[in-house]
């Protein structure tokens, strides 16, 4: 079977969006936890532990701020006070309400990094370059724009150093002038690329009706069986939300997590999706390992 990143671009999609349906739609602690875990390995897969590292460090202010501020607006919810802030009653419900808010928003973010990371831009040209091909071409420019300004701003920084026009010890009004300058180079850059581009696509009949389109993705048979996985997990998921299996309440009092066999199938299914790509890179990379090992 063959990994997110070298499946067709539908299943990409379909997998993405069923994970971000129950992610953020099911409010189950065991849900948003295994869906936070499941981001942080498969960002580690996709770009390494130095920049997850980071990710991670940049996330922890937005869990800390949801988690710690979510009990100071919802004092008055739950009836285990922990203690008491002038006339504010911190409730032990609040603050574990707060917590699981910050897994899901937190796990949503580290998806949809990897969302971006695997749904590049052909591929939403091939999800959507028949349907709405102008709406794929601005999907598809927009996902580039900040990698590519980034690239480019860098490349305008070594081209003013190269030619010494940086601030260097300069004073602090030297070094803003010096980043306006690279910036306002950096934009008309790049806005002037967003036009050729523009005059570029309409210039071969983009969009128009009758055009034909070419895709160098193929939906084969290892596409289909993954498909059918990421569908059959979803309905074993949907199911057990919609037999009520999977509902926990943090008001007023917390929930209890049952055993009962369709909450616990719920759960292992929710959690082979959430871990499906991670583990799905770990065996195309211990197979690569193996093939060269063979050579």
């Amino acid at each position: 079977m063959k990994g997110l990143s070298d499946s067709h671009p539908i299943v990409a999609a379909a997998y993405f969006v069923a994970l971000l349906i129950v992610a953020m739609f099911v409010w189950n602690p065991v849900v948003q936890l295994l869906a936070m875990v499941g981001g942080i390995f498969y960002c580690l897969s996709l770009h390494g532990a130095g920049k997850t590292l980071r990710d991670l460090g940049f996330f922890l202010p937005f869990f800390l701020l949801i988690a710690l501020t979510n009990p100071l607006f919802s004092s008055q919810s739950g009836t285990t006070v922990l203690c008491r802030l002038w006339r504010l009653e911190i409730t032990l419900e609040a603050l574990l309400y707060g917590i699981g808010l910050a897994l899901m928003v937190v796990g949503v973010m580290l998806w949809c990094k990897c969302m971006t990371a695997v749904l590049t831009e052909d591929k939403l040209l091939c999800l959507f370059g028949r349907v709405v091909p102008k709406l794929a071409l601005i999907l598809s420019m927009s996902l580039r724009l900040i990698p590519l300004f980034l690239r480019r701003f860098r490349q305008v920084s070594a081209a003013q150093r190269a030619a010494g026009m940086t601030a260097g010890k300069a004073g602090w009004l030297a070094r803003v002038k010096t980043m306006g300058r690279v910036l306002t180079a950096t934009l008309a850059w790049s806005m002037e690329h967003a036009m050729e581009t523009a005059s570029s696509m309409k210039a071969r009949g983009y969009g128009l009706s009758g055009r034909s389109s070419f895709s160098v993705f193929r939906f084969d048979r290892r596409d289909a069986l993954l498909l059918t996985l990421i569908l059959l997990l979803l309905a074993l998921c949907i199911g057990g939300v919609a037999l009520g299996q999977v509902e926990y309440d943090y008001y007023p009092t917390l929930g209890v997590l049952g055993t009962d066999p369709f909450e616990l199938t719920a759960y292992c299914a929710f959690g082979i999706l959430a871990f499906l790509p991670f583990s799905l890179q770990v065996k195309e990379a211990i197979l690569w390992r193996y093939c060269r090992s063979k050579i």
